[in-house]
């Protein structure tokens, strides 16, 4: 397995063969709790250097990947529909900019939210 392909795809195959050999966890309750653990983990190395960070978040991505698995769902379609999903609802924020306040002023982001509240309404519409 060549481990500079796409790093989430990697992560999926890799738990894949894992899976295969029966190492694997029981359920997706078993990998929630794994998420949860990796999380608390992310939290406190927040407070250590940054490798410590990268690290930390390493395992909260990979654990995701196998959440998703075990949830069904593949993790790389999943990832590029959400950015899809952000991109169009950030270019209604985009469009609306120039009538929100000023930059710095605390009712912009007030603003700004209403806005990607109103594009999720309106692309989920249709």
């Amino acid at each position: 397995m060549r481990m500079d392909d796409e790093p989430l795809r990697v992560a999926l195959r890799v738990q894949q063969q894992a899976a295969e050999l029966g190492f694997d966890w029981p359920d997706v309750a078993a990998v929630w709790a794994k998420l949860d653990e990796e999380w608390r983990e992310l939290a406190e190395a927040r407070h250590q250097s940054p490798q410590r960070c990268a690290e930390e978040w390493g395992d909260v991505l990979f654990t995701v990947v196998n959440l998703a698995r075990h949830l069904g769902v593949e993790p790389v379609s999943a990832l590029q529909a959400a950015n899809t999903r952000f991109a169009a609802r950030f270019a209604a924020v985009e469009a609306a900019a120039s009538t929100f306040p000023p930059v710095g002023d605390p009712a912009r982001l007030a603003a700004m939210e209403a806005c990607w509240q109103q594009a999720k309404r309106d692309l989920k519409a249709g």
